[in-house]
C-alpha cells in the first residue's frame, strides 16, 4: 500500500474533557479476561456506541479458550481489523493470540438503525497493510479504521452513524488535531502512556468522554510522553436501545424474537 498524503489541519475550538472512565474488570465468552471500558450506562450518553472492551496479557491461559461458537475460520494477523455487521443475527467466535508473547486488542461494538437490524450479516478481515496509515508532522502515526482523517479515507464507512476510528500513535511532545461534527459523541481511550486534552490529563487504561459543545470544531491531543490512543466518535441514532446479553434491538418483543430465532438455529450465513 502506498502512503497517503495528509493534509494539514488546525482546531481553533477544541473540545473539553466532560470526565473520565475507568472501565470495569470482567469476562466474556468462556471466562475471557477484559475491561469494559463503555458499559451500558453509557449507551445513551455515547449513542451509536455500544460497548467497548479492553483485552491484553501476558499468560496465555487467560485467552486460550477464546468465545466459543463454531462457524467459519480465519486469521487476523498483528494490527488487523475485523469488521463485522451482526444484523439479524451471526454466530462468530474469537480466539486471541500472543504475539512475541504479549496480546492486545480491543472490541467496539456499533448500533445499526432499526431500518438495518434484520439485513443479512456480514463481514471482513483488513489486515494491517489493508488499513490506510500516515505520519502527521508532528510525530503520530495513525491508523485510519473508518471514517476520515487528514484527507486520509478509512477501510470502514458507515452513512447512518459516520463512524470515525482511529488508532493514534504519539510521539513524546506530539500533537494530533483532528475534526469533530459537534453533534457526534466521542471519546478517547488511552491505552499507553499518557495524553493531555484541553488541559485534562488522561493516563492509561482511562477513557476520556470529550464535551458536546456547540462552538466547538474538534479535539486536540497532546502527548508528553509515548502513548497509544483510540479515537472515537459517531453521529447518533436516537433510537431506543434494549440489550439481552449480545442481543441488541429496540423493543423488548424484538428481544423476544431474537432469542426465539436464536434457539431455533435461524441466524443467517456470513455475506463475504
Amino acid at each position: 500500500m502506498t502512503t497517503p498524503t495528509p493534509i494539514a489541519i488546525t482546531i481553533t475550538h477544541p473540545r473539553n474533557v466532560e470526565k473520565l472512565i475507568t472501565g470495569q474488570a470482567t469476562s466474556d465468552g468462556a471466562g475471557v479476561k477484559l475491561t469494559r471500558v463503555l458499559t451500558q450506562d453509557l449507551q445513551q450518553r455515547l449513542d451509536p456506541f455500544l460497548m467497548l472492551d479492553a483485552f491484553g496479557s501476558d499468560q496465555p491461559d487467560d485467552y486460550i479458550a477464546g468465545f466459543p461458537d463454531p462457524g467459519h475460520t480465519g486469521l487476523l494477523e498483528d494490527g488487523a481489523v475485523q469488521w463485522m455487521t451482526a444484523a439479524r443475527g451471526v454466530i462468530h467466535s474469537e480466539i486471541p493470540q500472543q504475539q512475541n508473547g504479549v496480546m492486545e486488542g480491543f472490541q467496539l461494538w456499533l448500533n445499526l438503525p432499526a431500518r438495518d437490524k434484520m439485513n443479512p450479516p456480514w463481514y471482513r478481515d483488513f489486515q494491517s497493510a489493508d488499513l490506510p496509515k500516515f505520519v502527521t508532522p508532528q510525530g503520530v502515526a495513525v491508523t485510519v479504521i473508518a471514517g476520515s482523517s487528514h484527507g486520509i479515507t478509512g477501510a470502514v464507512t458507515r452513512e447512518a452513524t459516520a463512524p470515525l476510528y482511529l488508532d493514534l500513535h504519539l510521539s513524546a511532545g506530539a500533537r494530533f488535531e483532528q475534526p469533530l461534527p459537534a453533534g457526534h459523541n466521542a471519546f478517547v481511550y488511552v491505552y499507553r502512556g499518557a495524553v493531555r486534552i484541553a488541559g485534562q490529563t488522561v493516563p492509561a487504561q482511562r477513557m476520556a468522554l470529550l464535551a458536546n459543545e456547540a462552538q466547538s470544531d474538534g479535539v486536540v491531543i497532546e502527548a508528553s510522553e509515548d502513548a497509544k490512543a483510540l479515537l472515537i466518535a459517531g453521529r447518533p441514532l436516537h433510537e431506543p436501545i434494549v440489550q439481552h446479553g449480545p442481543f441488541v434491538m429496540n423493543t423488548v418483543q424484538e428481544i423476544h424474537q431474537a432469542v426465539r430465532d436464536y434457539h431455533a438455529g435461524l441466524l443467517g450465513e456470513i455475506a463475504h
